[in-house]
């Protein structure tokens, strides 16, 4: 052969070469790359993988730990997809990895779940006075108290915190409903929430109450802002302190018990929450009240509790007073607790009726007054006065702060 022609077949050679270099190299993952080959071999402790016929992989240890669960049970010949650590191991191998690769798809697959609302069983694997901590497939995550549905929701009375944990504990290894309301990857955060599951199944049946409706059920849980009463197909509603009864109410426990029987009405649905008032079914005792008392009118009542401002007085089992601070003495500003204790029976004066806002003002120092006070005289409280309804409002929006399931 020529040597011209021999310089043209080693030329040739050379490009083929190049050209078949290139191809290989252009196969070859990088570091960080997703590739996906089939299992050669499974030993303890690792995973051997065929790379498109050009390299082998390895998977070990720590790596074979996969948040999506999918290699859980892996067998030759099966294709999976590995995350590249490194290009070349002291074994000459490709160092892969299932977690790496595992954790994006968990957490790509939470993130589909949250967009669907797809429900979710999660097991509970730890509890503190926040929640649950609660385990959805191979990826940890948190549920929050105010996300528990009313069956496990834990009403302790007094708001015990210690108790609060306590039974919060006792849901470590129940599995619940639930549906993924939050995912951060980049935090690790995935949090969940079994009242939105719960709200999903419910809905048919809330949807088929309206306000206005009477309900039956059974108390199930008293506590110091109320009662919560079970009915229909596991619904629950709570019966505010200020819907129980018509009169000032200290504690729903003097009027409720725990598996009581009673009736009530709907006064609002939001969502899951439904609100009860069993007030509401009975009549307005302050419609008539003018019928029983008049301004001017003595009468004698039961000294129900002591404040600052004032007593509360029982006249009747449905008409209570209020004797302000300034009604007490016609010698000027005492303290209510050197003029009356709780259980006192004292004699008043009503000084003033207002049916519509249920207020009733009492005084002990018109008691001393010649001529009585009429409708037209002083028939209002003063400008710094206090109402029943004022304080009960007051005390409303102070046991609403305590936490209720939202």
């Amino acid at each position: 052969m020529a040597p011209q022609q021999t310089q043209q077949v080693e030329d040739q050679a050379k490009k083929d070469f190049r050209e078949l270099l290139d191809q290989y190299s252009a196969k070859l993952p990088k570091v960080g790359d997703v590739i996906s080959g089939n299992i050669i071999s499974v030993s303890k402790g690792e995973v051997q993988i065929d790379i498109d016929g050009i390299a082998t992989g390895l998977v070990r240890g720590y790596e074979l730990i996969d948040e999506s669960g999918e290699y859980s049970n892996l067998h030759t010949g099966d294709e999976v997809s590995a995350t590249v650590l490194e290009m070349e191991n002291e074994r000459g191998l490709v160092e892969l990895s299932f977690r790496s690769a595992g954790h994006k798809k968990a957490w790509d697959k939470l993130r589909a779940m949250m967009q669907s609302g797809e429900i979710v069983s999660v097991k509970t694997v730890d509890a503190n006075k926040g929640g649950l901590m609660v385990s959805c497939g191979n990826v940890n995550g948190f549920m929050p108290v105010s996300q528990l549905c009313p069956e496990h929701y834990p009403r302790i009375q007094g708001g015990d915190k210690n108790k609060i944990l306590d039974k919060l504990k006792s849901y470590i290894g129940e599995v619940f409903e639930a549906k993924v309301i939050d995912v951060n990857e980049d935090e690790e955060k995935l949090i969940v929430s079994e009242k939105a599951a719960w709200e999903v199944k419910q809905k048919d049946v809330i949807s088929s109450y309206a306000v206005g409706d009477t309900v039956e059920g059974a108390v199930t849980v008293i506590t110091d802002f109320g009662a919560f009463v079970e009915f229909g197909e596991g619904l629950e509603g709570l019966i505010h302190i200020s819907e129980i009864a018509w009169q000032r109410i200290d504690d729903p426990k003097e009027f409720l018990r725990s598996g009581q029987k009673v009736q009530a009405q709907i006064i609002k649905i939001e969502g899951s929450k439904i609100f009860l008032s069993m007030k509401n079914l009975i009549a307005d005792p302050w419609t008539n009240v003018k019928e029983k008392y008049a301004i001017g009118q003595k009468v004698t009542g039961k000294v129900l509790k002591v404040n600052p401002f004032g007593l509360f007085v029982e006249l009747d089992p449905e008409i209570h007073g209020l004797a302000h601070v300034s009604e007490l003495s016609a010698k000027g500003p005492v303290e209510p607790t050197s003029v009356a204790t709780p259980g006192s029976e004292m004699e008043f004066i009503v000084v003033s009726i207002e049916p519509e806002q249920h207020r009733l003002g009492l005084s002990l120092k018109a008691l001393t007054q010649k001529t009585p006070r009429n409708e037209n005289e002083d028939a209002a409280p003063t400008e710094d006065a206090v109402t029943v309804t004022d304080v009960e409002k007051e005390q409303e929006d102070a046991s609403t702060t305590e936490e209720v399931p939202s």
